[in-house]
């Protein structure tokens, strides 16, 4: 609630909006993905470049399961197929969630994998032919739809009784959480994730732009309208949890079994109030999966356009590689216990090799190289010029505080594990899997014949 809002403002303001003038302007200047603009920084930071791109495989590989669910839950929204008890149709009925654990997954769900299918399949049309082409088109006009339609929704459940409750909870701070460390590491977590900054994808993206581009302004914009839009996100989802509880005389925080997929039993409920859901519940899921695709197809495209700078291979052949691989390791999450698995390789890429890829990257940049290179240049190319503080915040205010929710994240999980997950699960499916991450990115590295001089 509150105790969350308040840092993720002030996560927003210190580290999202420089982070994302700092990538905007790497992949602008040195014109590759990023571990080719790593190794133009320094020969022996390729390594770094390469972890990125690897936290950027892994969260393709379970982000295409959301996808697939939007995607079920689009066709359920013509006939509200969810019924009225939503909290125990997805996870009991849809996601079929049994006594599993993230190492014992049980059967594969066809009803799950063949969404998952679908999306990969738009998701490889997307990358074999270049980004440039249907989904761009269908952004601009599903993404200025999904908006309407979230106000839509909000203008109906704000009315509710208990809505106004909701929403005390999300925007009244909790003074005693304010200085849990928990609370914190997941507002960085959510501005690194939702903003796509420090796992490769900004610094491919903008390796796109034109040579005059307004780096500032396009970093300012982008920020402030992703994060406004998860705020008005959250207004409809805590609108519609305040309603439940009320309605079912219980706690908020009880009101559904689990965060992951929270927004798959509080939207429909909202499109339960509406007046002819069997249109506005399509139009609004219709919207979201294309939100979903856009996204998956971003983060595809960052390790996509890794491989063909680092192997030379044309873009059909990487993005078959890439797509066919990804595919098939995606497929464990369509199985009873994938939900498990989403949950527990998500908290460790978000909350420990996210965070210190960040960390590192700030680092790198902050006190290694000359930070006010950086905002010299996107000054000279930008319609209004940034201060100090960017400087500040790079070298100092960003890192201080990744480092205590890094070190602070690192000891409770060392002490108490997560989710009460098996040991051995988190040791391979978590720890496990962020060094095997780390190790195989030195040995790129190490392994790599550094650019001639011509290309750095």
């Amino acid at each position: 609630g509150g105790a969350f809002f308040i840092p993720y403002l002030f996560a927003m303001l210190t580290a999202g909006i420089p982070f994302m003038i700092m990538e905007f302007s790497l992949g602008h200047k040195l014109r590759g993905a990023a571990p080719r603009a790593f190794s133009k920084l320094g020969v022996r930071l390729e390594w770094l470049g390469w972890f990125q791109v690897f936290i950027a495989s892994v969260i393709a590989v379970y982000y295409v399961a959301v996808i697939g669910w939007a995607i079920s839950y689009l066709g359920f929204a013509f006939t509200q197929s969810w019924g009225s008890d939503t909290n125990a149709f997805f996870f009991s009925e849809y996601l079929k969630l049994g006594d599993n654990s993230p190492s014992n997954l049980g059967g594969l769900q066809l009803h799950i994998a063949i969404p998952m299918v679908i999306a990969w399949g738009i998701t490889f049309a997307a990358i074999f032919t270049g980004v440039k082409g249907g989904i761009e088109r269908a952004n601009k006009i599903m993404m200025p739809l999904l908006f309407l339609m979230v106000l839509a929704l909000i203008a109906r459940v704000i009315f509710l009784d208990g809505a106004l409750d909701g929403l005390n909870y999300l925007f009244q701070p909790d003074f005693s959480k304010i200085l849990d460390a928990k609370v914190w590491s997941a507002a960085y977590g959510q501005i690194f994730f939702t903003l796509s900054v420090g796992f490769a994808i900004m610094i491919a993206y903008s390796s796109y732009l034109p040579e005059k581009s307004d780096i500032n302004n396009n970093a300012f914009m982008t920020v402030l309208i992703n994060c406004g839009f998860s705020m008005v996100a959250g207004i409809l989802i805590f609108s519609v949890l305040g309603y439940m509880a009320q309605e079912q005389a219980k706690p908020l925080t009880e009101v559904v079994s689990a965060g992951v997929g929270l927004a798959f039993v509080t939207i429909p409920a909202a499109i339960n109030l509406l007046p002819a859901p069997y249109i506005l519940g399509p139009v609004f899921f219709l919207a979201l999966v294309v939100a979903g695709l856009s996204s998956h197809i971003s983060i595809i495209e960052a390790v996509t356009s890794a491989i063909i700078d680092k192997l030379k291979w044309s873009r059909k052949k990487a993005a078959s590689v890439v797509c066919g691989v990804g595919f098939v390791v995606s497929m464990a999450f369509a199985t009873n216990g994938g939900l498990l698995l989403l949950d527990l390789v998500d908290y460790f890429i978000n909350n420990v090799a996210l965070l210190a890829s960040c960390l590192i990257e700030l680092l790198v940049i902050g006190w290694l190289l000359k930070v006010s290179d950086i905002r010299s240049y996107v000054n000279s190319i930008s319609e209004f010029t940034i201060g100090k503080w960017f400087e500040i915040c790079i070298r100092f205010v960003s890192p201080i505080m990744l480092a205590i929710i890094l070190g602070t994240n690192l000891t409770n999980t060392f002490n108490n594990g997560y989710g009460g997950y098996a040991m051995s699960d988190l040791l391979m499916l978590g720890w496990g899997l962020v060094a095997a991450m780390f190790v195989i990115a030195v040995i790129i590295n190490v392994a790599s014949k550094p650019l001639d001089k011509k290309e750095g």
